[in-house]
């Protein structure tokens, strides 16, 4: 029986080491592809899907890490757009962010991200480094439970569906998530610095 990660039923569970390998050689070799090489990056993308396949990752996991990418790639794109032939550079830069993207995306849903840490560790990247990616991981998944806490504590509480009501619900979640998530940064701070954290 192959290995799976925890956690996640029917996903095959992927070597770290080979895993980041792969997937730094995929952006490198995109990077590097001259500008509107659309067959090319539909290949590659095509190779990244079909890997991500056979490690049983569940599109769903992928499609979400694309779409939180995709206002950030559209933005760059819609600059590139304004310049002389800027057709195919915006194409082009979407085309190699969506399969970048997608090669990372991939990576993160089929290896734990402590498996990835460790081999950050054992490539001797700077252990600060490290240490602030896996906080960001950690506390992303908090803010995230905090998000829904905040929605569902919003809509409980509202009853008119306008579309205003519902920007001004999104922009009161987002004032109150500002609010706790500074609190508890230095909530953290405070407990770092009592155990001798510098």
């Amino acid at each position: 029986m192959s290995p799976r990660a925890p956690g996640a039923p029917g996903r095959r569970r992927v070597p770290a080491g080979p895993a980041l390998a792969l997937a730094v050689a995929t952006v490198v070799v995109v990077v590097a592809l001259p500008r509107g090489a659309w067959l090319v990056y539909a290949l590659v993308g095509a190779a990244v899907l079909g890997a991500a396949a056979v490690a049983r990752v569940r599109p769903r996991d992928v499609a979400r890490r694309l779409v939180v990418a995709a206002p950030f790639v559209a933005g760059v794109a819609g600059l590139a757009f304004l310049q002389r032939g800027g057709a195919v550079v915006a194409g082009t830069l979407v085309a190699k962010s969506a399969v970048c993207v997608l090669a990372m995306a991939a990576l993160t849903a089929a290896t734990p991200f402590a498996d990835l840490l460790d081999v950050l560790r054992r490539l001797r990247v700077p252990a600060l480094l490290v240490t602030t990616l896996g906080l960001t991981e950690r506390y992303l998944a908090v803010i995230g439970a905090e998000v829904a806490r905040l929605r569902r504590a919003r809509r409980a509480r509202t009853f008119a569906r306008s579309r205003r009501a519902a920007w001004t619900s999104a922009a009161g979640v987002a004032a109150h998530l500002f609010v706790r998530t500074t609190v508890r940064a230095e909530r953290i701070h405070a407990a770092m610095t009592a155990r001798g954290a510098r």
